[in-house]
C-alpha cells in the first residue's frame, strides 16, 4: 500500500501543524507492506523527512495559500492517481482540502473549525472546507471537542475517529535538577533569567488571549511585587501588533519577553526551568503545550474553554480567560501555593504518560490502511 502525506498548509514546520507532521512522520510504524510518500512545496523536502528515509514528491506552486487551495480543488486527485497513492492523509484538513476525493482521503483536523469559520470572511472558502470535510472518507479529530464542533458546523462526515496528538517522551521529561532562582538560562539564541512563567503559542488571533494574559500578569506583578517574568514563545502571526502594544504599555513591560519563533526541540529546557505553564487560549482543540509541560513536571494553569479540560483532566488549575482578575489570581496561586504546585506537577507527569506519538502514529497508520481497503474493496 502506498500512502501520500500532504504537507501543504503546515507553515513549513514552524507551527503546531508543522510539529504534528514532523512528530507523526518520525513515529510511523515500520511496515514493509506500507510505503509513505510525502508531498508539498520543494522548500519542505527535508523539513519532515530529515530523520526518516521516506520519499518526497515536490509540487511546483507559487508560495501562496490561495494557489495551494486551487491546486487541491482541481489537481490533487489526478496527482494522487498519477503517483499511485492508495490513500492520502491531508494533515491540514481544516485549511486545505479538495471538495471531492477520487483517491481515498483522510482529513486531520487539529483546529476548532467553528473558530476558523468565524475569522474567515470568505464564504466560498467556508463552503469548500465544509464540503471537503463532509466528503472525506474519514476525519481524524484531535479531541472529542473537535468532533462535536464539526457537527455543530454542519459537517456531515462519513466517519470521524478521535486520535489524540502524542508527546515525545524522549524530549519532554522531568529534569533531575534545575538551575536555582536568579540563574540565567542559556537556550540559544536566548538567555532568560529565572524565575519565569511560560506561554507557548503562536501569536495568531484574539482567541489565543495573549493580550488578556499580559493584563493579568501585570495585575499579578502590581499586587505581589514578585520577580517573575512572562515568556511568550511562539511564531509571530497576524495578531502580533496588538500583543506588542499591550506588552509595551504594561507596567511590567521590562518583565515580558517575546521570543518569536522558538525551535520545538528547545522547548523541553524552557519548560523544565519555568515556574509554571500558563495557557489562556480559548479556541484550542489540541493543547499540546499543556501536555508537554506536564510531561516536564511543570504545573499548569489554563483556560477552562475549548478542549483543554478534556486534554488536561483534573491535573490543571483552570480560569476564565476573559476575567482578568481571576486569571491574575490563578497566576498568584500557582506561583505561591507549594502544595498545589507539587500536586499538579505529580499528577501531570502521570497523566501525560497516556499520550505518545508512537500510539498516535500506530492508530493513524491502522486507520489509513482500513480506509484504503474499504474504498478499494467497494470499487
Amino acid at each position: 500500500m502506498k500512502v501520500g502525506i500532504d504537507t501543504f498548509g503546515c507553515d513549513n514546520g514552524r507551527s503546531g501543524l508543522g510539529s504534528y507532521v514532523l512528530s507523526l512522520v518520525n513515529s510511523l510504524p515500520q511496515d514493509k507492506s506500507v510505503v509513505y510518500d510525502l508531498f508539498g512545496s520543494e522548500v519542505d523536502r527535508y523539513t519532515y523527512t530529515r530523520s526518516k528515509d521516506y520519499g518526497f514528491t515536490s509540487v511546483n506552486l507559487p508560495d501562496s495559500l490561495a494557489c495551494e487551495r486551487l491546486w487541491h480543488s482541481f489537481r490533487v486527485n489526478s496527482f494522487g492517481k498519477r503517483n499511485a497513492y492508495d490513500v492520502i492523509l491531508y494533515t491540514a484538513g481544516a485549511r486545505i482540502l479538495p471538495r471531492k476525493f477520487k483517491v481515498p482521503g483522510v482529513a486531520v483536523v487539529n483546529d476548532i473549525v467553528s473558530s476558523l469559520f468565524e475569522r474567515s470572511g470568505d464564504r466560498w472558502l467556508r463552503s469548500s472546507i465544509r464540503k471537503g470535510l463532509s466528503s472525506a472518507d474519514c476525519i481524524i479529530a484531535a479531541s472529542e471537542f473537535i468532533k462535536d464542533d464539526l457537527e455543530r458546523c454542519g459537517v456531515s462526515p462519513r466517519r470521524v475517529e478521535v486520535i489524540y496528538n502524542g508527546i515525545n517522551h524522549s524530549l519532554f521529561y522531568p529534569a533531575e535538577s534545575v538551575e536555582p532562582e536568579g540563574s540565567v538560562i542559556d537556550i540559544k539564541p536566548f538567555a532568560i533569567k529565572k524565575p519565569y512563567l511560560i506561554y507557548a503559542s503562536r501569536v495568531q488571533n484574539e482567541g489565543k488571549k495573549h493580550v488578556e494574559l499580559i493584563k493579568a500578569f501585570s495585575l499579578f506583578k502590581e499586587k505581589t511585587r514578585l520577580p517573575h517574568r512572562l515568556v511568550i514563545a511562539g511564531s509571530e502571526g497576524p495578531y502580533i501588533d496588538a500583543v506588542r502594544k499591550a506588552a509595551v504599555s504594561s507596567c511590567a513591560a521590562s518583565d515580558i519577553f517575546m521570543t518569536g519563533y522558538f525551535p520545538h526541540e528547545n522547548f523541553p529546557e524552557l519548560y523544565r526551568n519555568a515556574e509554571a505553564c500558563l495557557f489562556p487560549a480559548v479556541n484550542e482543540g489540541v493543547g499540546l503545550p499543556v501536555l508537554e509541560s506536564m510531561a516536564c513536571g511543570l504545573p499548569v494553569a489554563c483556560s477552562s474553554a475549548g478542549a483543554l479540560r478534556e486534554i488536561a483532566g483534573d491535573n490543571a488549575l483552570y480560569f476564565d480567560s476573559d476575567n482578568i482578575g481571576e486569571m491574575a489570581s490563578a497566576i498568584e496561586r500557582i506561583v505561591s501555593d507549594s502544595d498545589l504546585r507539587e500536586r499538579l506537577a505529580r499528577q501531570g507527569i502521570q497523566w501525560s504518560r497516556k499520550f505518545s506519538w508512537e500510539k498516535t502514529a500506530a492508530q493513524t497508520s491502522a486507520l489509513l490502511q482500513d480506509v484504503a481497503s474499504l474504498r478499494h474493496g467497494r470499487a
